[in-house]
């Protein structure tokens, strides 16, 4: 993956293109955003939860149909406890924020990963937000809480390995797509592209099944800076590039 820059872009606008359907986004940054100013990593967490705001309405508006972002993955329980506790109370906040904001928006709300480490208020609230959001005909979003690609792919192959047992699924009926049936994103298309802010050249884990074929656009901004007018520069990029998709 090669970092992506500015400069490199030529005079276009999102008018002129093309979007990808499904975006995915590693909301990268936050940490190292705080320490740049003296602050705790909290208040960058809380500077990029701001920052998701803003960026996932401006997704609804341009008219993305779905969007991915990773709030939080498997390998960030291995945090310091106050910073992992200061996330899990900005989770609640935006969650019961997003109940009382989102109701006349037409996003709907998705949260994939292991939901069994969250407090049951947490958990109330993810439903709650599902649950009132599910009628809605706009983007969706999918929120990544306690999400891993490895552990969604365990996770897949368990279920499958039941229904085998059981004698509902016979083992030459699994295929391609009967994995991504039993995965997180069932029924949403894979991401088309994938943005990663803070020019780190990893996938970390994410949607590792479904970004197979995702163009990857990294990008050297932290995510609490990051603007509309960089996702506009990302789907530029995207734009220009020849997906072969494994042909010629």
């Amino acid at each position: 993956m090669a970092l992506f820059k500015k400069k490199q872009v030529q005079e276009l606008s999102i008018e002129d293109i093309q979007l990808p359907e499904h975006i995915g986004i590693i909301m990268d940054g936050n940490g190292r955003w705080a320490k740049k100013r003296g602050l705790p990593r909290s208040a960058g967490h809380t500077a990029g939860a701001q920052t998701f705001r803003k960026i996932a309405r401006y997704c609804s508006d341009i008219g993305i149909k779905y969007l991915t972002v990773y709030a939080f993955s498997t390998e960030n329980w291995r945090r310091p406890s106050d910073e992992v506790d200061a996330l899990m109370r900005l989770f609640k906040d935006y969650l019961q924020e997003a109940i009382r904001d989102f109701k006349d928006d037409s996003i709907v709300l998705k949260f994939i990963g292991d939901r069994s480490a969250f407090s049951p208020e947490l958990l109330s609230l993810m439903n709650e937000n599902e649950e009132e959001s599910c009628d809605r005909d706009g983007m969706v979003l999918n929120i990544a809480m306690n999400y891993g690609g490895r552990a969604e792919l365990v996770t897949a192959i368990r279920e499958m390995a039941n229904e085998v047992k059981d004698g509902s699924l016979s083992p030459e009926d699994i295929s391609e797509e009967l994995v991504s049936q039993h995965l997180y994103t069932k029924g949403q298309p894979d991401p088309d592209l994938i943005i990663r802010p803070s020019g780190e050249n990893r996938t970390s884990n994410f949607l590792l099944w479904q970004s197979a074929y995702a163009e990857y656009v990294i990008m050297d901004v932290l995510w609490p800076d990051f603007t509309k007018e960089d996702l506009n520069q990302a789907l530029i990029e995207f734009a220009k590039r020849n997906r072969r998709f494994g042909g010629v």
